[in-house]
């Protein structure tokens, strides 16, 4: 199979899709690798690099998009590459589909096969390939909130950890996921006043135990989010439900209850986002605020750590490459339940039920999609 990955065009997406190392397994494996140059450059990743693993490197995109079976990404693709996408093309990367109508329209039309890295399940019901950019995403959003809460950023000028005789920020981490797992244990690392809110009682459980005293956690009710937001110095966003538009948790009216210069950092903003003042911003300019409390919903913190991310994100999409480019993508699909759980939208249809629902599209089932 040829197979193709393309520099990133989103603002500051600096990850790449497939590095050199990711390039060389499939050479080995008999099939072709067609690069797009400098497509690795933002993880430290030169051409010459791509080259000697055994990939051919080829000038455009729009090359690529014409003549690769599969095109690994990082990113949704933006307009002008799914203008690009050809029927029966495979589209691997993230797609984050629910609060996207104009991206979903666009893969429809094309009739690729288009699978959602962050749908893509495994045998004890997690997200495996979502999980490692949660991770990172979890870890960034205490850096990125700390820097936020600084007077100068618009924060209340208050530093987490606190120093002696002086009270430690407090942070409210609403999700207790891998999002909010990683958001808490870095808080807590840095001396935080720390409290997890969460609906499942094995999950506060889990956490409690890990935690101990370090942390505190709370059931998530509307209750409890309403009076911890309002004690907060920074809110954590880190709601997921797998391929569905995040529910709005954090309404507008809390923010009146908040502390002038609070922080909300939205780490669930690629799902639409779980505060109803949530919109998507970038890392050229990744914070607004509304009613003096700051916001951050960078739609893809992890592309600022790119090389940490790309290679995170590689070791665990790698093994879907392989089998796709060995197999083809529907055998590939038929042998795999749960690499069969990223399959989005496949020949015009949407084959995800939680996007098909959010989006008002007619559900094809998978076995269709796979007969």
């Amino acid at each position: 199979m040829r197979v193709g990955t393309v520099k990133e065009i989103k603002n500051h997406e600096y990850r790449v899709g497939m590095t050199p190392e990711s390039a060389r397994e499939l050479v080995q494996h008999g099939h072709e690798v067609w690069v797009q140059s400098g497509a690795g450059l933002g993880i430290g990743a030169k051409d010459s690099d791509y080259q000697r693993a055994g990939a051919k490197l080829i000038e455009t995109a729009a090359e690529i998009f014409a003549e690769c079976e599969m095109v690994v990404k990082v990113k949704e693709p933006q307009s002008i590459e799914r203008a690009m996408l050809r029927e029966g093309q495979i589209l691997f990367t993230y797609l984050h589909l629910a609060p996207d109508p104009e991206q979903t329209k666009d893969l429809v039309d094309s009739k690729a096969v288009c699978i959602a890295y962050e749908t893509v399940t495994d045998a004890s019901g997690g997200l495996p390939l979502l999980k490692p950019m949660s991770q990172v995403a979890g870890r960034m959003s205490i850096q990125a909130g700390a820097t936020a809460l600084e007077k100068a950023h618009g924060g209340r000028g208050i530093l987490l950890g606190g120093v002696p005789g002086v009270l430690p920020g407090n942070v409210c981490v609403i999700g207790g996921g891998v999002v909010g797992f990683n958001a808490a244990q870095m808080a807590a690392g840095l001396g935080a006043d720390v409290t997890i809110l969460d609906r499942n009682p094995e999950v506060l459980e889990k956490l409690g135990y890990y935690f101990e005293a370090r942390a505190k956690t709370r059931f998530a009710n509307v209750s409890n989010v309403a009076d911890s937001v309002a004690n907060a110095d920074l809110v954590i966003g880190a709601v997921l439900i797998p391929g569905a538009a995040a529910p709005k948790l954090v309404t507008r009216e809390m923010l009146g209850t908040m502390k002038p210069g609070a922080v909300l950092v939205d780490v669930a903003i690629d799902q639409g986002g779980c505060f109803e003042t949530s919109h998507a911003t970038t890392h050229a300019d990744p914070t607004y605020v509304v009613d003096g409390i700051v916001h951050y919903a960078v739609a893809n913190m992890p592309g600022a750590v790119a090389r940490t991310s790309t290679y995170a994100l590689n070791n665990v999409t790698l093994p879907h490459m392989l089998r796709m480019a060995d197999k083809g993508w529907k055998d590939a699909l038929r042998s795999d339940p749960h690499l069969a759980a990223g399959l989005n939208v496949w020949n015009g249809r949407v084959t995800y039920k939680a996007v098909a629902d959010d989006l008002g599209y007619a559900y094809c089932p998978l076995e269709e999609a796979l007969a």
